[in-house]
């Protein structure tokens, strides 16, 4: 039993590290479904707005990262990349770039709001052709809120090296996180020059909108990501100022790639 504890611990471990939310793996060739670990990794480019309910866009990188197969010594192969099927996890981290009232006009008078790095952990079950998932963050430097989303998608192979995914999301947040990046002080307000009044949001549920994601295989090592996504901005969220001076519509898109690196190391 004890054994088995151990097992399953080192197995959300290692599934952890799978970044199944920004990759998604294809199926192993029949020599990489011998190696020890089989890793793919990349990086991509995104068009998203400058800051959240901002009205503007700018390209960012992503990171992209997929754990196919994981070994344990004494534990054995505790990721074996087999099927399509069960329950999976994987890191979730977003990074939020530093807002400034030099920005735009449309943040006039507010204060400057330092970036922040988002660190925690998502999962889900999956068959062949669905998958549901949850994940939650929590905030450190700009904020030192709580953010997730729950979704699902639908996952489609219109041909051999092909797989399409898309899906329902709802984002949340706490109030810490919804008073940095959507309330608006007193203080602030006033300097707005009328533009913004005093605002204090509360935390729930922050958007709701559509992904989707589009990959193939080039070839057993190499794999192309195009993603997109629109999300609508409601409740507390959508009732700022701040979204009221911007848009209250947020698109985004993306596009990517990753290289398969499999090995042996205790062999």
């Amino acid at each position: 039993m004890k054994k088995l504890i151990s097992r399953a611990a080192v197995a959300l471990l290692a599934g952890s590290l799978s970044g199944a939310a920004f990759a998604q793996g294809g199926s192993l060739s029949a020599e990489d479904a011998t190696k020890q670990f089989v890793i793919d990794l990349g990086v991509g480019a995104m068009v998203k707005p400058r800051y959240e309910a901002s009205d503007s866009y700018l390209v960012y990188p992503f990171p992209l990262i997929q754990m196919g197969r994981f070994y344990v010594p004494g534990l054995g192969q505790v990721v074996e990349g087999r099927g399509r099927t069960g329950v999976f996890f994987y890191p979730s981290f977003g990074f939020v770039g530093e807002r400034k009232a030099s920005d735009t006009t449309d943040l006039t008078g507010t204060n400057k709001i330092d970036w922040a790095l988002e660190l925690g952990l998502g999962g889900g079950f999956r068959t062949q052709h669905w998958r549901a998932f949850g994940e939650i963050r929590q905030g450190i430097n700009g904020h030192n809120g709580q953010v997730g989303q729950v979704g699902f998608d639908g996952i489609m192979y219109p041909g051999e090296k092909w797989e399409l995914s898309f899906g329902p999301r709802a984002e949340f947040a706490s109030g810490d996180y919804m008073d940095t990046y959507f309330g608006v002080t007193s203080t602030e307000a006033s300097a707005s020059g009328g533009q913004l009044s005093e605002y204090n949001p509360s935390a729930g549920f922050k958007s709701v909108g559509l992904a989707a994601r589009v990959s193939y295989d080039l070839n057993d090592d190499v794999r192309l990501h195009l993603q997109g996504g629109y999300d609508r901005l409601v409740g507390d969220a959508a009732d700022s100022p701040i979204a009221k001076v911007g848009s209250e519509n947020q698109f985004n898109v993306g596009l990517g790639f990753t290289y398969r690196f499999a090995f042996d190391v205790f062999k």
